[in-house]
């Protein structure tokens, strides 16, 4: 092989070298980076989770008392109801007699 031709090949093999070790590095770069995003997402993920978890709970927690708040205020009408009738009929009892 002619010494000028021998050195265009061996520019062209180290030149060749050279860009797969560059691509080599930004595909370690990027997969790093990639890593980390990963990582971040499965913290936020786990973060939502715990947070809907508590959500849920309070909101059960909120239904419960609601409904507790429900039927205390359905016992007390009924008190009022019974009060109510047990005056009208005094009432009435007093305009007949």
């Amino acid at each position: 092989m002619e010494p000028c031709r021998a050195a265009a090949v061996d520019d062209q093999l180290a030149s060749t070298s050279e860009i797969q070790s560059q691509l080599s590095s930004v595909v370690y770069d990027l997969s790093q980076q990639m890593q980390v995003a990963m990582e971040n997402m499965l913290k936020m993920i786990n973060e939502i989770d715990q947070s809907s978890t508590e959500v849920t709970e309070d909101l059960e927690k909120s239904k419960d008392s609601a409904l507790e708040r429900k039927k205390t205020l359905e016992e007390q009408k009924e008190d009022f109801q019974r009060a109510a009738y047990a005056i009208l009929n005094m009432l009435n009892n007093q305009e007949s007699g």
